[in-house]
C-alpha cells in the first residue's frame, strides 16, 4: 500500500528524519510515536506532499490510491455550509452521474480505447463509494455529535471542537485507501474515541496515526513505529502500544546488561595491562651478572614481549571505548514536575448544594457533590455537556445561577485552563513564571529548566509558543503558586507520551486534592479515585476501586 524509502529531511543544520523506510500494508493500523518536535507532523506532511523531502521516496500501490489526511489545526474551507464541505469529501453523486453519462458516450464511438475505459471503471468505484458514503453520513455525523445542526450552517460558525470533528467526520467519509492522522483524538469524548476505535479497527483501509492516547493506542495500532529524537531514525515495532512498552523495556535491560559487561572488561583489561607494565619495568630494572650475557637477553627479551602485549590489551580497549563501545542506556529528557506546598485543608475541600451553572440560562441545576480532602476525582461527560462551566464556576471565573458551590477551610485552588488563555500573550515564559511567584531570574530560570525551557527559549513571546510550549508554562505556573486544589481542564491536550507519564507521576505524589476535567481513559485508570460523571444533565459521583 505504501513503500517509504530513505526519506530525509533537515531544517538548515536541523536534522529532523534520517533515512526513514518502512512499509505500509493494506488494512494495516499502525502508530508513529515520538515526543513533540522528533518530526512526526513532517513525515506525515511528505507523504501528503505538503512538503518535500531532502531525500529518499515514497509510492503507493496502486499509484492511484485515495488518501485521507486529517492535519492537526486544519482549517475548513471559508464561504461553504457544513452539507457542501461533506458532498465535496463523500463525492458529489450528480457531478460524478454526469460525468459517467459523458464518458460512457464517448466509449460508445471508441469502444477499443483502453483510456476511456479505465477511466469509466474509476468512475464506477467512485460512484458507489459516494453512494455508500451518503448512507454512512447521519450515523458519523450522530457518532461524532454533530447530528444536531443544522446542514445549511456555515462552516465558520463552528467551534474549534466540531470543526475539527467535521474534519474527522469528511475524512473518513472520503472513502480512502490510505488514512494518515495527525491526533485524531482531540476533542473527542469518550463515546466518540469508542466509536472511533471500532470504526477504524474494522475499516479495511490502511492508518497511519499520530495519537497521545494511550488506551486508543493500545486499541487500535498492530504495529508502532518509533521516531527517534536523538538519530531521527525509525524503528517498527509489531503489536499495540502496551506491547511496544513491553519490548523497549526488555530491550533497556539487554543493554545495560551488556554495557555492564563491557565496562566490567574494561576494567579486568586495564588491570592487566596494569600488572604487565610493572613486570615490564621490574625485569628490566632487575640486577643480572654483568657478564651473564644470556640472563641479560632473556630478561630484555622477556620485557619487550610483555610490553607488547600490554600493548594490544591497551588497544582492545581503545576500541571498546571507541568503536565498539556500547552506550549506556540513557532516560529520554522529560518533563519533571513537583508539586509542592502546604496541603493542608479542611476535610471537605469542594461542596456543590443544588448548584445550577451556566451563562444567560442554567445548563445543569440541582448539582448535589462533596469532594473529599486528597481525592483525586475525573470529571468526564459528552461534549458540551457542561463539564468546563463546572470547573469555571468552582474556580470562581463563573458566578452560579443558583444554589451552594464553597470551597473548604484553608483551600488555595489553581485552575490551568484548557486552551490557556490565563497566559498573557505578550509575555514570555520567564515573565509569566515570575508574576505569579517570588523567584529571582536565575531561580525562575532553572525552574523553568525542568519543564524543558532552555536557554533562550524562555524569551519566547507565548504569542509565538506551540500548543504544547503553553500548555508546559501552565503547569509551571500553576506548581509555582503552591495550590493545594488543583482544577485542571483537560490537561493532557498537547503533551506527548513521555510528559503525560511524567504527569501522571507527579499528581500520583501530590497529597492534595485534584478535579480535572479528562477524556483519557488511561490516565483515569491510573490516577483517579473518584468518578464525577455528567450525564443526561445529572452529576453522578462514584469511587474507583
Amino acid at each position: 500500500m505504501l513503500s517509504v524509502h530513505s526519506i530525509s529531511k533537515s531544517y538548515g543544520l536541523q536534522t529532523v528524519l534520517h533515512n526513514i523506510s518502512f512499509n505500509l500494508n493494506p488494512g494495516e493500523k499502525t502508530a508513529l510515536v515520538g515526543p513533540n518536535g522528533c518530526g512526526k507532523t513532517t513525515l506525515l506532511r511528505i507523504l501528503t506532499g505538503n512538503e518535500k523531502p531532502d531525500g529518499g521516496s515514497f509510492s503507493l500501490t496502486p499509484a492511484n490510491a485515495r488518501l485521507g489526511y486529517l492535519p492537526q489545526g486544519a482549517d475548513l474551507p471559508a464561504g461553504v455550509s457544513i452539507a457542501q464541505y461533506l458532498a465535496h469529501m463523500q463525492g458529489d453523486l450528480p457531478a460524478l452521474t454526469r460525468e459517467l453519462e459523458l464518458t460512457a458516450a464517448r466509449l460508445a464511438g471508441s469502444p477499443t480505447d483502453p483510456s476511456l475505459q479505465e477511466t469509466y471503471d474509476r468512475l464506477l468505484e467512485r460512484i458507489s463509494a459516494a453512494s455508500e458514503s451518503a448512507g454512512r453520513a447521519p450515523a458519523l455525523l450522530a457518532a461524532f455529535g454533530l447530528d444536531g445542526l443544522p446542514p445549511d450552517l456555515p462552516v465558520t460558525a463552528l467551534s474549534g471542537g466540531q470543526k475539527t470533528r467535521l474534519l474527522l467526520a469528511g475524512v473518513l467519509l472520503s472513502n480512502p485507501d490510505l488514512l494518515l492522522l495527525d491526533e485524531p483524538t482531540n476533542h473527542l469524548d469518550m463515546d466518540m474515541l469508542e466509536w472511533l476505535e471500532g470504526w477504524l479497527s474494522a475499516s479495511r483501509c490502511a492508518v497511519l496515526f499520530v495519537s497521545h492516547d494511550r488506551t486508543f493506542l493500545d486499541h487500535v495500532a498492530t504495529t508502532v513505529l518509533e521516531l527517534d529524537p536523538g538519530t531521527h531514525t525509525l524503528r517498527a515495532y509489531p503489536g499495540n502500544y502496551s506491547e511496544y512498552l513491553d519490548q523497549k523495556e526488555l530491550e533497556r535491560g539487554h543493554q545495560l546488561q551488556a554495557y555492564s559487561d563491557q565496562q566490567d572488561e574494561i576494567a579486568r583489561l586495564t588491570l592487566a595491562a596494569r600488572r604487565m607494565r610493572s613486570n615490564a619495568v621490574f625485569r628490566k630494572g632487575g640486577k643480572a651478572d654483568s657478564g651473564d650475557k644470556f640472563a641479560k637477553g632473556f630478561f630484555a627479551n622477556r620485557s619487550l614481549g610483555t610490553n607488547r602485549r600490554a600493548k594490544a590489551i591497551e588497544a582492545r580497549i581503545d576500541r571498546l571505548r571507541g568503536e565498539d563501545a556500547i552506550d549506556k542506556p540513557r532516560d529520554a529528557w522529560r518533563m519533571r514536575m513537583e508539586f509542592n506546598g502546604n496541603v493542608e485543608t479542611g476535610r471537605d475541600v469542594i461542596v456543590l448544594q443544588d448548584l445550577s451553572i451556566g451563562y444567560a440560562h442554567p445548563l445543569l441545576s440541582g448539582l448535589n457533590a462533596v469532594l473529599r480532602f486528597g481525592s483525586h476525582a475525573a470529571l468526564t461527560g459528552p461534549n458540551g455537556c457542561g463539564k468546563t462551566t463546572l470547573l469555571r464556576t468552582i474556580a470562581g471565573v463563573l458566578p452560579s445561577l443558583g444554589g451552594t458551590c464553597r470551597l473548604g477551610k484553608g483551600v488555595h485552588a489553581g485552575y490551568m485552563t484548557q486552551e490557556q488563555e490565563d497566559l498573557d500573550p505578550r509575555a514570555n515564559a520567564l515573565t509569566s513564571l515570575q508574576r505569579v511567584s517570588n523567584l529571582a531570574e536565575t531561580e525562575a530560570r532553572a525552574f523553568l529548566h525542568k519543564y524543558l525551557f532552555t536557554g533562550d527559549d524562555v524569551f519566547t513571546p507565548v504569542s509565538s509558543m506551540s500548543y504544547g510550549q503553553r500548555s508546559r508554562l501552565s503547569l509551571a505556573c500553576l506548581v509555582a503558586q503552591g495550590a493545594n486544589l488543583l482544577l485542571l481542564d483537560e490537561p493532557l491536550n498537547h503533551l506527548d507520551l513521555p510528559s503525560r507519564e511524567r504527569f501522571e507521576q507527579a499528581l500520583g505524589n501530590f497529597s492534595g486534592t485534584i478535579l480535572t476535567v479528562t477524556h483519557d481513559r488511561y490516565f483515569i485508570q491510573r490516577c483517579a479515585s473518584h468518578l464525577w460523571e455528567i450525564r443526561n444533565g445529572s452529576l453522578n459521583v462514584q469511587e474507583i476501586s
